[in-house]
């Protein structure tokens, strides 16, 4: 797509705070806050740096010399945009620009970008505009364009939303309430579509993983859609489901692919995308997609894991590690971490590019969503109609018997049937 406009030269800087305990390294979190800005249509990365802190200055968060330092520096390759990775207070933000002369964006407000610039459907729209005017509100809004535009960027990136516009938290507030409004009335339809999807007896697997891991190419290759599937953070944001008939004429499945995880993902946007990522609470099985070539594999695995406790999935649903991206490895290190793969319970090594390793992984969905059922019977009275009526939608009936008193149904089902029922 062509540039109407000149591309915005930004900069990005990781500040290292001494003694903080992080779990990923300096230089691979600079790299992954590099790709966040490359994922932005409208900038051009010119420069990245790690900043070493003894400590954070609250007026300015570097110290003065540090900051006449990288002002010459930004002057001198005529950067318009500084992206800090990591919190920024609306005061050191304030300071900074005026030292600089330049724009900034903490990350936060970059991860806001992209979300604003990737999210497609109504609710997702909604959710990142509310975190954002929730995000807007501790600082002086500068950009209001945004709430009227169809979609693209929030503004605070160059663009149309420069013109200084005094807005007070008022006009905010009356804002966001209205934002719930709407977002009301979107997740009361969605609830009525996720009803009639429930009354389709596909179980449901979702893929999940660190951003960038390759969950939308691996959706791709088991689905023939063309799901945008970039190398780039954050390319899917709004989860996208397909069925899929597994191989040997298996049964059917949902497939749903959804947005990418990260690390230190802003508490505001883990409640914004809390919606995004409904479809993975309610899965029957969750194929945990993972970068194996990445030298962070591990650490990113832990995040994943992390979110997924926050967000709350159920207990007793399977997930199973997929170990994707093994064409990357070199000529040792692939087998060697394929044999180990082999040892590993529920772990199973996959190319989704070259498609190496995909029949195992299918074979192993079908096994994971047989294990995952239970038979029993359960004796249900005569005015129990609409119960019933769902056992047999859902198609877990087995067996009926009447009885004197109503009648006894044997019964397979998963834990989440179980537990849906109980709800009836």
């Amino acid at each position: 797509m062509p540039h109407d406009k000149p591309l915005t030269r930004a900069w990005v800087l990781h500040p290292e705070l001494k003694g903080e305990d992080t779990r990923h390294a300096p230089e691979y979190a600079l790299e992954e806050a590099v790709s966040l800005a490359h994922a932005l249509p409208d900038l051009e990365v010119i420069g990245s740096g790690i900043v070493r802190l003894a400590k954070a200055i609250p007026a300015t968060l570097f110290g003065t010399g540090k900051i006449e330092e990288l002002g010459a520096l930004l002057k001198e390759n005529e950067v318009e945009l500084v992206l800090v990775d990591g919190p920024v207070s609306p005061k050191q933000q304030r300071n900074l620009e005026k030292k600089w002369g330049v724009k900034l964006l903490d990350r936060t407000g970059l991860i806001l970008e992209i979300f604003s610039d990737r999210a497609r459907t109504r609710e997702g729209v909604l959710q990142v505009e509310m975190a954002a005017l929730g995000y807007q509100r501790t600082r002086l809004v500068r950009a209001w364009t945004h709430l009227e535009r169809q979609r693209g960027g929030l503004g605070f990136v160059g663009g149309p939303g420069e013109t200084q516009i005094e807005a007070d938290r008022r006009a905010i507030d009356e804002q966001l309430t209205r934002l719930r409004r709407q977002l009301e009335r979107v997740v009361k339809t969605r609830e009525l579509h996720r009803k009639a999807r429930a009354k389709v007896p596909f179980p449901i697997v979702a893929l999940v993983g660190y951003t960038n891991a390759g969950k939308s190419t691996l959706f791709n290759r088991l689905t023939g859609a063309d799901v945008l599937a970039k190398d780039m953070l954050f390319a899917t944001l709004d989860p996208t489901m397909r069925r899929v008939r597994l191989p040997d004429n298996g049964p059917e499945v949902i497939l749903s692919d959804t947005v990418g995880f990260i690390s230190d993902l802003p508490t505001q946007l883990v409640a914004a995308f809390r919606a995004t990522l409904e479809e993975v609470l309610e899965a029957d099985l969750v194929l945990h997609v993972r970068d194996i070539s990445h030298p962070e594999t591990e650490e990113q695995a832990q995040d994943v894991l992390d979110i997924l406790s926050d967000l709350g999935l159920a207990e007793g649903v399977p997930v199973l590690e997929v170990w994707n991206k093994v064409d990357r490895l070199g000529e040792e290190e692939g087998p060697a971490l394929i044999a180990r793969a082999e040892r590993e319970e529920d772990t199973y090594p996959i190319s989704a590019i070259t498609g190496f390793g995909l029949e195992n992984l299918l074979r192993a969905v079908e096994q994971g969503l047989e294990t995952g059922h239970v038979t029993e019977t359960i004796s249900l009275p005569f005015d129990a109609g609409k119960s019933r009526a769902w056992l047999f939608e859902q198609g877990v009936v087995l067996e009926e018997v009447q009885t004197e008193t109503g009648f006894d149904l044997t019964l397979r089902w998963t834990a989440k049937q179980k537990a849906q029922f109980a709800t009836l």
